[in-house]
C-alpha cells in the first residue's frame, strides 16, 4: 500500500503542469485566431496572413505532441529504492549484489527462561533481545502456576557468549535460565517435530524410547520390566499412572512396567509431560509392531540369506540358536557361562532396550544375532553366529547394518566388549573404516568405533541465579533395563 501511494504522489506534479500549458496553448490559438481574422478582413494581405497562422497552429501543435510524450511516458519510480534520505539521493542496490554481500558470522541458540505472568513480561524480553541484535526464529510457551516458561530458538551475532545472552536476559526480567548451542536441525518447528516422532512410533515399536529422548531433550530413560524372568514383580515403585516430578516423569509402559525419564538439569513443564503422554499412549493403543522390510543378500559359497528385524516373538527360534552354539561360542558372546539364556534373551529381543537383526536361512531358521543396545551416550554393539555359519562374512553384515541403524538413531559411536583371542570380532570392527579405540578392562577388549559424520552439538548451559558456576552438563542418554 505504501508503495503504490508513493508512485502516484510521484506523478501528481506532471498532470497540473501539463493542463497549465495546454490552457495557455489553448488561449494563444484563440488569440492568435482573433488577430488573423481582423487581419484577414481589414488587410490587403489576408491570404498570407492566414498561411502564417496555420503554420504556428501547427508549430504549437506540434511541441504540445512533443511535452506530452516526454513527460507523461518517465520511467516509473522503483519502490524498492525508498524515498531518498535527506543527505541525498538515494542508491539503489541490485538484488544479486544484495545477496552477495557479506553478513556477519551468526550462531544459533536454544534459550528457555521463566518470566512472570504479566502482560508486557514477555514484551520486555524480546525487546531486549532485539536491542542486541538477536532474531527470534521461534518461541514456544509452557505455562505453569505461578509464571511462564518460554523457551526461544535464537540466532544472535557470532561474538554474543551464552554467558551475555544470560545477562540481559536477567536484566529483562528472565530467571531459571538455560542456554545452550543449536544447529540448523533445530529450526524444524515444534508442531512439524512431534508429528515427525509420532509417525516414527507409529510404525515401530523401538522407536518410543528414542521418539521420547528427541521429544524432550538431553534426558536419562529408564525402562522397568513388570515381572523378573521367574514372575515375581520386578519394582514395587511402577507406578499405576503416569506422574510428573519435577525433574522426573514416570510414564506407563505399553509392554508393562513404565518408563522413568530424568532430567536433573531442567525441569519438565506440564505441556512437555502432556505431549511425552500423548506419545506413550498412541504406543499402546497400536500394540506390538515391527517393520516387515527384509534384505536377502549373497553369502561368498552363493547361499543366499536373509536379514531382517527380531522382536519377543522370535524369543523361541533364538532360544534354539543358543541351544546349537557351543559353549565356546557362548562364553565369547556373553563373557562367561551363560546362567539364564531366558532372560537374557527377554532384554535382548525387547525393542525398549535396542534393535536386534537376525540372520535366517532359506527354510526359516535363525543362524545369526546382531543387538544394538542403549547403553548411556554410548551403544554396545554384540553379535552371535551359530558354529557352523561362522567365517563367511556373516558378522561383517550384521555389524555393518548395526552402525547404520547407529548412525539413524543420532549415536556418536559404538563399542563391542569381546576378548582378544576373539579374532572374527575384531576383525569385524576394523572392516567397518572408522576410527577405532581398544582399552582393556577386567580382562576384556572393549573397541569403540567413533561414527564418523554423526552431527555433535557444542552445549552450555547458564543459570545465571541457580547456578552461577556450574559446569558445562555433559549430555547423558541411558536406556537400559534395571535387571534385579
Amino acid at each position: 500500500m505504501t508503495d503504490v501511494t508513493s508512485a502516484k504522489s510521484a506523478r501528481r506534479p506532471h498532470h497540473w503542469r501539463r493542463d497549465l500549458i495546454e490552457l495557455a496553448a489553448l488561449f494563444s490559438a484563440v488569440a492568435l485566431a482573433d488577430v488573423v481574422a481582423n487581419l484577414v478582413v481589414h488587410a490587403p494581405d489576408g491570404p498570407v496572413l492566414l498561411i502564417t497562422a496555420a503554420v504556428a497552429l501547427a508549430c504549437t501543435a506540434g511541441f504540445h505532441i512533443w511535452w506530452s510524450q516526454r513527460h507523461s511516458h518517465a520511467p516509473p519510480i522503483e519502490p524498492s529504492a525508498g524515498p531518498p534520505s535527506a543527505g541525498g539521493p538515494a542508491v539503489p542496490v541490485a538484488q544479486d549484489e544484495e545477496e552477495e554481500m557479506p553478513r556477519p558470522d551468526t550462531a544459533l541458540w536454544r534459550l528457555r527462561t521463566t518470566v512472570r505472568d504479566e502482560p508486557g513480561s514477555l514484551a520486555a524480553l524480546c525487546t531486549t533481545l532485539a536491542h542486541n541484535r538477536v532474531d527470534i526464529l521461534t518461541l514456544q510457551t509452557h505455562p505453569l502456576a505461578d509464571g511462564t516458561v518460554d523457551e526461544f530458538l535464537l540466532r544472535a551475532p557470532g561474538t554474543f557468549t551464552a554467558q551475555q545472552l544470560g545477562h540481559e536476559v536477567a536484566t529483562a526480567g528472565g530467571h531459571d535460565t538455560w542456554i545452550e548451542r543449536a544447529d540448523a536441525h533445530d529450526l524444524v518447528d515444534t508442531p512439524t517435530r512431534v508429528i515427525g516422532l509420532a509417525t516414527r512410533t507409529a510404525l515401530d515399536a523401538a522407536e518410543l524410547p528414542l521418539a521420547l529422548r528427541q521429544l524432550l531433550g538431553r534426558c536419562t530413560i529408564h525402562s522397568v520390566p513388570a515381572v523378573t524372568a521367574d514372575g515375581a514383580p520386578a519394582d514395587a515403585d511402577t507406578p499405576g499412572e503416569s506422574a510428573l516430578e519435577e525433574t522426573v516423569m514416570r510414564l506407563r509402559d505399553p509392554s508393562g512396567g513404565a518408563i522413568t525419564v530424568e532430567r536433573p538439569h531442567l525441569p519438565f513443564t506440564p505441556t512437555e509431560f502432556a505431549r511425552a503422554r500423548a506419545l506413550v499412549e498412541l504406543d499402546a493403543r497400536l500394540g506390538p509392531r515391527m517393520p516387515r522390510s527384509q534384505d536377502v543378500f549373497t553369502l561368498p559359497e552363493g547361499n543366499e540369506i536373509t536379514v531382517r528385524r527380531a522382536g519377543p516373538d522370535d524369543a523361541k527360534a533364538a532360544r534354539a540358536l543358543h541351544d546349537r552354539c557351543s559353549e565356546r561360542t557362548l562364553r565369547l558372546r556373553y563373557h562367561g557361562p551363560v546362567g539364564d539364556a531366558d532372560r537374557y534373551l527377554a532384554h535382548l529381543l525387547s525393542p525398549r532396550f535396542g534393535r536386534t537383526l537376525a540372520v535366517q536361512t532359506a527354510s526359516g531358521r535363525i543362524v545369526g544375532l546382531g543387538h544394538l543396545l542403549w547403553d548411556g551416550d554410548e551403544t554396545e554393539a554384540a553379535l552371535l553366529v551359530e558354529d557352523d555359519w561362522q567365517r563367511r562374512g556373516i558378522g561383517s553384515e550384521l555389524l555393518g547394518r548395526l552402525v547404520a541403524l547407529a548412525v539413524e538413531a543420532g549415536c556418536d559411536s559404538v563399542y563391542a566388549v569381546t576378548q582378544a583371542s576373539n579374532t572374527g570380532m575384531v576383525a569385524a570392527m576394523r572392516g567397518l573404516g572408522l576410527p577405532l579405540d581398544y582399552q582393556v578392562e577386567e580382562g576384556t577388549l572393549v573397541i569403540t568405533a567413533r561414527l564418523a559424520g554423526t552431527p555433535t552439538r557444542s552445549r552450555l548451559p547458564y543459570e545465571p541465579h541457580v547456578r552461577p558456576h556450574a559446569q558445562p552438563y555433559e549430555p547423558s542418554y541411558d536406556i537400559r533395563q534395571e535387571l534385579p
